[in-house]
């Protein structure tokens, strides 16, 4: 049966959905108009959409972990005795043994005393953010940061200082100017659009020098990063109680939900006062058990990790763009900054008619003028998968 509106559209419409209607044309008018596409099967380098087969180089399963047969398998064992929802948050009766396995087994492998898990990582720095910070408190963001951080900073009621990117000489003016009761820096470890990495070592020196604390969103880093995969904080050789850790299970650990990680009592702290954490549903715990089996991988397959350096170098080396420009990145995102939303958004469909699944990341994601596309490498993909997008790309460029 069709809707009101649907049927009788001059007695549904009103303002707002006049005005929501008007927006939207005008960012189809401005190539900014986002459409989902309805993925058939697993995620892979190879994914099925719209009944066509497609190497991709979209997602962020960095180590290949989202479709492997340990974490399917650990899903399903786990379903099978917990059932499918937890029906609670973790504070009433929704937190379960795989919950607590994952958190333990966290707190192992990096090292760190305190684990608390949350659904999301947009979640967790809601969470973290809003819990540390109040109307007498400062955060000072780095420009190119995450919207969930922008967005927890601005919730939080704190002065929001923001510097321009990785720009330490103006976060120590910025710094030495605050009377603030409480100073946060929060800085991703690994910039998603950009694929660069944060100068942590220089931040954490500068929170020392400033009594300030680093609050690091290590999104892209964790299972990448470091000899065995513990992020930007084995990378660098990084340990201090200054130093609040948020990284995600959906991405190079291949299931879902994120973790913060520091001193026993920060996770304390925020498992009584995080509202996103007390006031949501937890997640399945199939889905924990999941993410255990891909933490176990992190640890153990060492190879994955290799492989994907290896890939990332290969891509650099042979790229040969002359009008386009690769960035500077050595981590697995690799952005090709194309300029304007139109060219990047044809690149996109010219790569997907060539049967190559790269997206156009256009304003506000990226700034004005940026227009880009995003390359994301896999353990997964093999070095004919990466010469066979350099050769499409190199060819686009030149048409």
């Amino acid at each position: 049966m069709p809707s009101m509106l649907e049927s009788h559209p001059a007695e549904a419409a009103t303002p707002l959905l006049d005005a929501l209607q008007a927006e939207l044309a005008d960012r189809a008018r401005l190539g900014l108009l986002r459409q989902r596409r309805v993925l058939h099967g697993m995620q892979g380098v190879y994914v099925e959409i719209e009944g066509k087969r497609l190497l991709s180089f979209c997602s962020n399963d960095y180590l290949g972990l989202a479709s492997h047969p340990s974490l399917i398998s650990a899903m399903r064992d786990c379903a099978v005795t917990t059932g499918a929802g937890t029906g609670a948050s973790h504070l009433v009766s929704g937190h379960q043994q795989a919950h607590e396995a994952l958190e333990h087994a966290l707190q192992t492998f990096m090292g760190l005393p305190g684990v608390l898990l949350f659904t999301t990582g947009y979640m967790a720095n809601l969470g973290i953010i809003t819990a540390l910070c109040g109307r007498q408190d400062a955060i000072f963001a780095d420009k190119l940061n995450h919207a969930s951080l922008n967005d927890a900073a601005l919730l939080s009621r704190a002065e929001l200082k923001r510097y321009a990117h990785n720009d330490l000489t103006g976060l120590e003016r910025l710094l030495a100017q605050s009377q603030a009761r409480r100073k946060l820096v929060v800085a991703d470890a690994v910039f998603s659009m950009d694929g660069d990495l944060a100068p942590v070592p220089a931040l954490l020196s500068l929170c020392e020098r400033y009594d300030a604390y680093l609050m690091l969103d290590d999104a892209h880093g964790f299972g990448v990063l470091g000899a065995h995969g513990r992020g930007v904080l084995e990378h660098f050789g990084l340990d201090s109680p200054r130093i609040i850790y948020m990284a995600t299970l959906g991405k190079a650990a291949g299931a879902a939900g994120a973790f913060v990680a520091g001193p026993t009592i920060l996770t304390e702290y925020l498992m009584q006062t995080a509202r996103p954490y007390i006031y949501t549903t937890a997640s399945p715990a199939p889905v924990a058990a999941a993410a255990m089996a891909g933490v176990q991988l992190i640890e153990h397959d060492h190879a994955r990790r290799a492989h994907l350096r290896a890939l990332i170098a290969d891509f650099r080396a042979s790229c040969r763009l002359q009008r386009w420009q690769l960035m500077a990145s050595e981590t697995a995102i690799q952005p090709v900054v194309i300029g304007s939303n139109e060219e990047a958004v044809q690149v996109s469909k010219r790569l997907l008619e060539h049967g190559v699944l790269v997206p156009a990341i256009r304003p506000p994601t990226v700034p004005r003028g940026t227009a880009r596309l995003r390359i994301s490498l896999s353990a997964a993909h093999t070095h004919e998968d990466v010469q066979r997008l350099l050769d499409i790309l190199h060819r686009l460029e030149e048409a």
